[in-house]
């Protein structure tokens, strides 16, 4: 249900900014300016975090963050679609948005309406882990288990410094849990057995990175 809500409002963001494109020689200039250096600053922010894995502790800032860069792409993406030929870069736009609507675009964004759908568990020695929840489409559903770093003069951000996958087919996923690991800088990333299966559990050492 969240992902089909947050594809319908990306559509409506689509529309309104394809709107902008046909009134946008009649914006004020120095909003145009503003609308431009803002987009180009989002979106350089965006792929600073995905690029070095830093963002902030919170969900929703997260996926505001990602909203915004998107629609200063979408932005660009439609300016673009105003030079000439524009037979061509307008079809070139198209081809260009047509990634936005896929799922690995969708679910971080989705993220947006459910922000504390994944508790932040901490770990100790700055570290905290979430519990993100996946499907590969054949039945066998699971869980990314991401650990993060607070660093202690900006506790406001955190980096993603390990993650460890856990499937249903092997164990109960959506139980795992971290704990800290036997030696420096790693964790222990367990998922019990469900019920139907051997009393053990599936213990990962993740090196935090």
């Amino acid at each position: 249900m969240d992902i089909t809500i947050t594809a319908a409002i990306l559509v409506v963001l689509t529309v309104a900014i394809l709107l902008l494109r046909i009134f946008w020689l009649r914006i004020p200039l120095g909003f145009r300016t503003f609308l431009l250096r803002g987009a180009a600053a989002v979106v350089l922010l965006h792929l600073f975090f995905v690029v070095t894995k830093w963002g902030t502790t919170s969900t929703r800032v997260n996926a505001i963050i990602n909203w915004l860069a998107i629609a200063g792409y979408e932005l660009f993406i439609i300016l673009f679609s105003r030079l000439a030929p524009k037979w061509l870069t307008s079809l070139s736009a198209a081809i260009l948005m047509v990634p936005l609507f896929g799922a690995s675009i969708l679910f971080p964004l989705a993220l947006v309406l459910r922000p504390d759908a994944f508790a932040r568990v901490p770990i100790g020695d700055h570290l905290f882990y979430r519990i993100v929840p996946w499907s590969s489409g054949a039945g066998n559903p699971g869980v990314d288990l991401n650990i993060y770093y607070i660093p202690p003069f900006a506790p406001f951000l955190s980096r993603k410094v390990g993650s460890q996958p856990f499937n249903t087919e092997h164990c109960d996923a959506f139980a795992a849990y971290a704990l800290p690991g036997p030696e420096p800088k790693t964790i222990l990333a367990r998922c019990p057995h469900s019920t139907a299966q051997p009393a053990k559990s599936e213990d990962r050492i993740v090196r935090l990175r």
